[in-house]
């Protein structure tokens, strides 16, 4: 170790590294007795402080750990060696990726959110999704994340893998995560069309997979109201009307009645103006076999930016 440099603003103490590089302080001290490296300054209390230098070697560190590199293999490396191990681990992500095996990663990444979701640890949970969104994007996160993974929650609670808790767990930590990039996305134009109302109807009180909707929307440059979960139909027309709605949008879950789905959707088409469309997501294969006059329902939450497309077109 040495003594305090002349610039020690740019240092930054054990705390703070941590929290930058996600590597612990315990790893940090045993990697400098056992591998020379890193090699903080001292402050004058005796406190460790780290230039910028070995901070930015500890992040590719990390990353190289994440990806399954040893300690022993990497920490004592220059920092030059750490980037051509970084720079030959993203080529080699790109060409799993290109050789078409992004189903397995998807599936390696929805496993891992299931493993994190049973730690219980909810901040771990929305770190995660929000460093999802911001790798891969919003819509994205929507369709290869979030989709799957809810379907695998789902599955893995009904097989009676995970706990009833753990499935509210991880919709309302999805929801927040939803919720927070939403409200930092770029606002659509004043003239930003179709202008889109988003509800579910008394009695459907899931409202994740309507924000989940509201996001490709926005992605799509759609301009979006939405109510939440359970807005009686009346409210709903006095919304559409007050939104200037193109379209009403609702969404149905796997736990709703496809009888009383359909008369819904009957009883609300007949309340709307004509001009405005309705559209509705259901997971129910009978609600999708029946034909509602003046309703498109979809599937799939993978079917709206067409949606929105044809709509475009036909106007």
């Amino acid at each position: 170790m040495t003594s305090v440099p002349k610039n020690p603003q740019l240092m930054l103490n054990i705390t703070a590294v941590e929290r930058d590089t996600r590597i612990g302080k315990d790893a940090l001290r045993v990697w400098e007795r056992r591998y020379g490296f890193p090699q903080p300054e001292r402050d004058t209390n005796g406190e460790r402080l780290y230039p910028p230098d070995q901070v930015e070697r500890l992040r590719i560190i990390k990353r190289l750990l994440d990806a399954g590199h040893r300690p022993g293999r990497v920490v004592a490396l220059q920092l030059a060696q750490l980037h051509e191990l970084s720079d030959a681990l993203k080529e080699a992500t790109n060409a799993t990726i290109a050789a078409g095996d992004t189903a397995s990663l998807q599936k390696l990444e929805i496993t891992q959110l299931l493993d994190l979701l049973k730690t219980h640890d909810p901040t771990q949970l929305r770190r995660r999704f929000s460093q999802q969104i911001m790798r891969i994007g919003l819509a994205r996160f929507v369709l290869d994340i979030a989709t799957p993974l809810m379907r695998d929650v789902g599955k893995a609670w009904a097989s009676g893998d995970l706990h009833i808790f753990e499935e509210h767990l991880c919709s309302e930590v999805l929801e927040t995560s939803l919720r927070a990039a939403l409200a930092t996305a770029p606002e659509p134009s004043a003239n930003s069309r179709p202008r889109i109302l988003l509800s579910t109807i008394p009695g459907e009180s899931h409202s994740l997979s309507i924000l989940m909707a509201e996001a490709l929307f926005l992605v799509e440059g759609c301009s979006c109201m939405n109510l939440g979960s359970q807005t009686p139909l009346h409210d709903l027309i006095s919304a559409a009307n007050a939104h200037r709605s193109d379209i009403v949008a609702i969404s149905f879950s796997a736990a709703s009645n496809p009888g009383q789905s359909a008369d819904a959707l009957h009883e609300l088409r007949a309340m709307l103006p004509a001009a405005v469309e309705l559209w509705a997501g259901s997971p129910h294969s009978v609600l999708l076999r029946r034909d509602i006059p003046g309703v498109s329902v979809m599937a799939h939450l993978e079917d709206v930016p067409g949606q929105v497309q044809r709509w475009r077109q036909q106007r």
